[in-house]
């Protein structure tokens, strides 16, 4: 199966590492065969230079790309502003589609691009990593009273791997968040409406992700040490064979709308925000 990257620029982490270990984990039915980008890296490789080095064709164009490859993973992580933009073709392809966080600027994109891929019978999903931590999988979600999640610091682009543990545990529509401020920290606190809170930190120094859980019989503690990058690309290889997504889209939306609620929230510290 020839995968096809579309990204806003290739030299970055997650393309840097994911066509060896996606064709290491699919034990070699899995390669990235096609790139595009919009631009080459600021501070990296050219475009060219980076297909040269991985040994993948660059297309001139997403429509191109598309027509080439089997299935396709639109990257731009630290872009926020750019995947409605590069995801458009791609979810009208039919073709299976894995897009990396973050998904959308907010709720009312992130439906949109969705009904687009439901309206193509496109096979998609987008997911932080960090839901497939190990240490998070044996939570019932049924227990789950409250929770505290500390994380890096950067909340556009790094808030989602806080957010999608929660809001996979807590099954309850986010209402409004409030967010607190200081220099080299945040954080928000997220109100759900059955009346379960959660709170989520960054902190500027390098800090891992870690949690804790008020549950209905026990308190828990949770430190994030497993691969859990591995366990994501498990899944998404699973995905590009089956074509079955198993992250909710209504997950992922409401993902985006908190994340969009506290991007509101920073500019207005200590004040309640209605997601």
């Amino acid at each position: 199966m020839k995968l096809g990257f579309i990204d806003y620029y290739l030299d970055e982490w997650h393309a840097n590492h994911y066509p060896t270990l996606l064709r290491e984990l699919s034990g070699g039915e899995i390669e990235v065969a096609y790139a595009y980008a919009e631009t080459d890296a600021p501070n990296g490789l050219t475009t060219d230079a980076w297909c040269q080095k991985n040994n993948v064709q660059r297309v001139n164009s997403i429509a191109e790309l598309v027509a080439l490859a089997d299935g396709i993973i639109v990257l731009a992580p630290d872009n926020t502003e750019r995947p409605e933009e590069l995801c458009r073709l791609p979810l009208q392809s039919g073709k299976r589609v894995y897009v990396d966080k973050t998904f959308a600027p907010d709720a009312a994109t992130a439906a949109r691009l969705f009904r687009l891929a439901q309206a193509h019978g496109t096979p998609c999903y987008s997911t932080s990593a960090l839901r497939y931590a190990a240490e998070y999988q044996d939570i019932d979600p049924n227990t789950v009273r409250a929770v505290s999640s500390w994380g890096p610091y950067d909340f556009e682009t790094e808030s989602v791997h806080q957010l999608e543990p929660i809001l996979t545990m807590i099954h309850a529509a986010p209402l409004r968040v409030m967010m607190h401020t200081c220099p080299g920290w945040y954080t928000m606190t997220i109100e759900f409406a059955d009346g379960r809170m959660a709170t989520i930190s960054g902190f500027a120094e390098n800090w891992n992700f870690s949690m804790q859980l008020a549950l209905s019989d026990a308190a828990r503690t949770i430190q994030v040490q497993s691969d859990y990058f591995c366990g994501f690309l498990q899944e998404l290889v699973r995905f590009f064979r089956t074509g079955e997504a198993r992250v909710p889209h209504s997950t992922t939306v409401d993902i985006m709308a908190v994340r969009a609620a506290g991007c509101r929230a920073m500019t207005a510290p200590g004040t309640w925000v209605t997601v």
